[in-house]
């Protein structure tokens, strides 16, 4: 049973909006750092966003990839045990299977996550 769950994900038109939540019920996410990242066909994985543990030194700060700030907001529910990644404005670029992940390091490095969840499809097309 995987310990990081997705979904939410679809097929968006262009300027449309989803949320996509990360639960977990192996895992409090609020004594992890937790990242967002996706990764297109052909392309690289890339980190989206990520925010530290509540005890953590970046606790409060939510950092986000250049492409997508002011459209992408990042929030965690504790008391639900959720994290949610919001995608306003989606583009097509955007397009790409998102994963959460969960790590004792923060940042934008896919390699200092060691739990991952599968992932779900988001689709950005007229």
């Amino acid at each position: 049973q995987p310990q990081l769950v997705e979904s939410g994900g679809g097929l968006v038109q262009p300027g449309g909006s989803l949320r996509l939540s990360c639960q977990s019920s192996a895992l409090t996410f609020e004594y992890y750092a937790v990242g967002w990242f996706r990764q297109a066909v052909e392309k690289e994985r890339e980190g989206v966003s990520w925010m530290d543990s509540t005890g953590g030194t970046h606790n409060g700060t939510t950092y986000y990839a250049d492409s997508v700030k002011g459209r992408f907001t990042m929030s965690r529910d504790s008391p639900q045990n959720t994290v949610y990644l919001q995608i306003d404005n989606l583009q097509p670029e955007d397009t790409a299977i998102y994963s959460c992940a969960v790590g004792a390091w923060v940042g934008f490095n896919q390699y200092v996550y060691n739990c991952w969840g599968q992932g779900t499809q988001v689709t950005g097309s007229s």
